[in-house]
């Protein structure tokens, strides 16, 4: 009896431990990834522009979300003779949110308002090409731009005024940041071209909420 009691007691501790243990990794990863990531993003079409009419109703219909401006696009890092390619998110520097943002993830660096010419990279993309605060990187855009000797990438140079930790390799190593109008002269777009992104008190309700925007 005492065996068989023992038995059924650390049965049911290592199945309590092991529950405590996955719950407690699933909603730290679930986090994290949520947090990196908006829940929804608004993207504007050639027939559907975001306007402040669409902002204002956004607005009215779900007072409880957080909308923020934002532009993402893709490009190619060159460093002396290393090229790679990269996400390139643009972030509202006048924005609360993203300024808490930043500060929460920075691990070099100290200002987390994104000014003109400065860029914020990942600590694994750091670590890769020995990259310091104060450096500078040379970025290719995936738009092309006229010159007497044909179409070429648009190429700006960019000083590193921070280096961020996601808490995920592959966000360090592919994602840096840029100001928004900054990302958006990159990319050849205007502010008409400015994505919107939706964060909810409730991430898991986003196809619930992302149809009714739908039908705005």
């Amino acid at each position: 009896s005492i065996f068989s009691f023992v038995g059924i007691m650390l049965g049911v501790a290592i199945l309590i431990i092991v529950m405590s243990v996955m719950n407690g990794f699933r909603t730290e990863l679930t986090n994290k990834i949520l947090g990196f990531n908006p829940h929804i993003i608004i993207k504007p079409y050639n027939n559907e522009k975001i306007n402040s009419k669409f902002r204002k109703q956004l607005n009215e219909n779900f007072p409880k979300i957080e909308v923020l401006d934002s532009y993402t696009g893709e490009g190619v890092l060159i460093n002396n003779d290393y090229a790679k390619g990269l996400m390139i998110k643009g972030l509202d520097p006048e924005n609360k949110k993203n300024s808490n943002f930043l500060k929460k993830i920075l691990i070099e660096g100290k200002n987390n308002k994104i000014k003109k010419g400065q860029i914020i990279v990942g600590k694994e993309l750091a670590i890769e090409l020995n990259l310091a605060v104060g450096d500078k990187i040379n970025l290719l855009s995936s738009v092309y731009i006229g010159t007497p000797f044909g179409a070429l990438p648009k190429q700006e140079s960019y000083t590193i005024e921070g280096i961020f930790s996601s808490g995920f390799y592959e966000f360090d190593k592919n994602v840096v940041f840029l100001n928004l109008y900054e990302a958006l002269y990159f990319f050849d777009k205007t502010v008409s071209d400015i994505n919107l992104e939706v964060y909810l008190p409730n991430p898991l309700k986003a196809d619930d909420i992302k149809d009714k925007i739908e039908k705005i």
